[in-house]
């Protein structure tokens, strides 16, 4: 019965009986004052929930515009999640992943002190990265006719 569980939930046995743990992914973006440059994050996030398999993946921003992080962790804990994975959707190791994301946690773990939340890693220098960039240029040139 729990060999077909989502990888959204973590089976541990304790004295022999199994328990399913519920897994959340959170997406903390920059955000924008340009609502409509936060959608990104969304179709984003739409495509991660598609991919994985997970129920409960949100977007919160650090700052100029809502959810924050902080309403992006309390939504997670209402829809059941008693762990969370907190993904920076930021490409360099600035000082947002650097202090300002994981003080967001040291923060949300004294309002859940018994919620589960480590942060992962930023997005960072990544081959397929590197193929999106190409693409684009690939895109731009054609656009501007400079092919």
């Amino acid at each position: 019965m729990l060999e077909n569980v989502s990888p959204a939930f973590r089976i541990i046995s304790f004295r022999g009986m199994a328990q399913v743990i519920k897994t959340a992914i959170l997406m903390m973006a920059h955000g924008s004052r340009i609502a409509e440059a936060n959608d990104a994050a969304y179709q984003v996030a739409q495509m991660v929930r598609e991919q994985t398999g997970f129920e409960i993946v949100e977007v919160s921003f650090r700052e100029l515009h809502e959810p924050n992080i902080q309403s992006g962790i309390d939504t997670c804990v209402l829809k059941g999640a008693e762990r969370i994975l907190l993904m920076p959707y930021f490409l360099f190791m600035g000082a947002h992943v650097q202090h300002d994301l994981p003080e967001e946690i040291a923060q949300a773990e004294k309002r859940y002190p018994g919620l589960i939340m480590a942060m992962g890693s930023h997005l960072g220098v990544h081959r397929k990265l590197a193929e999106i960039e190409t693409e684009r240029i690939g895109e731009s040139l054609e656009r501007l006719g400079w092919r």
